[in-house]
């Protein structure tokens, strides 16, 4: 049975509370796990959330600020200890790839598994598979920080009152999908377009381009606000969104679900964030991301 599902493993952003880990999330894709962030504790965070270093298929790296990345000496460690039997595939910033080189060897081990390093310089493409394309775009930081964002390719579905119509059934339903057309009937005729599901994951970054590109049609918007509105000045000096810019920029995209995370200690009534992100227009479903919580994607339209 497929999943599509946030592991919400840390929500704090520079300094942890009592009740907020450090950053990490797990995005359940099917049957590849994709680790976001794993920020100081993310090992641990993994274990209270059952989640296993099997799991990770890849990890994706926003920047090189402890809060995002200081779990991932633990979090290799873990994946050759436990023998991992597929490649693991790391992406981060490559202007970070001192950062990176000392985490994963931050200290003695038996390598068993093999850890493919795609570093990311530009935006665009990363990676594409048949499950989906990962890409990243550029964020607005005071160190260099990259999004990500998974597309699925769009399917078809068959319309079955159509197909009758049409007198189609059986095995050749299945050549007019690899066809295109049979006996004069075209697949366009016969089915709709299904748009791919997308996620987007935006961590530490000041109202740019990069955010609206990557929010662009999310049907999860994983997103940072460290600030609430009255401290606008607080988050454009140090790179930040609040609660209302992260619910604008949602908002502008069409996102279906919104996630806020990433907050600052000095808040300590989460309601906040989601009373600002309404009145800042946006309507969808929305999530104030809580340590250890699971957060399904939408149901494909």
């Amino acid at each position: 049975m497929s999943v599509r599902e946030l592991v919400v493993l840390g929500t704090a952003s520079q300094v942890p509370t009592r009740h907020r880990n450090h950053n990490g999330y797990l995005l359940r894709w099917d049957g590849q796990g994709l680790l976001f962030d794993p920020g100081e504790g993310t090992q641990r965070q993994m274990l209270r959330a059952g989640v296993a270093a099997h799991d990770l298929n890849r990890i994706c790296i926003t920047h090189f600020h402890g809060d995002h990345s200081l779990g991932l000496a633990g979090v290799i460690q873990r994946i050759n200890l436990d023998r991992v039997p597929h490649p693991v595939t790391a992406h981060y910033p490559a202007s970070g790839q001192h950062f990176f080189d000392r985490l994963r060897y931050a200290t003695a081990y038996r390598e068993t598994v093999r850890l493919v390093q795609r570093p990311v310089a530009v935006d665009g493409e990363l990676e594409r598979s048949p499950a989906y394309v990962l890409e990243a775009r550029k964020l607005s930081h005071p160190v260099e920080s990259y999004g990500y964002r998974l597309v699925e390719p769009d399917t078809r579905r068959m319309l079955p009152d159509r197909l009758a119509e049409h007198g189609i059934a059986g095995p050749d339903i299945g050549r007019l999908k690899q066809l295109g057309e049979l006996n004069g009937v075209t697949l366009d005729e016969v089915s709709e377009r299904r748009r791919g599901q997308r996620f987007a994951f935006v961590m530490d970054t000041r109202l740019c381009p990069g955010v609206h590109a990557l929010a662009e049609g999310a049907d999860m918007l994983v997103i940072e606000s460290t600030f609430l509105d009255e401290d606008v000045q607080l988050a454009v000096d140090h790179g930040h969104l609040t609660a209302g810019q992260a619910a604008e920029a949602a908002a502008q995209a069409g996102v279906r679900h919104l996630v806020l995370t990433h907050f600052s200690q000095r808040y300590d009534d989460p309601t906040e964030f989601e009373r600002q992100a309404r009145a800042a227009g946006y309507s969808g479903e929305l999530t104030i991301a809580r340590d250890l919580s699971r957060v399904p994607l939408p149901k494909r339209s």
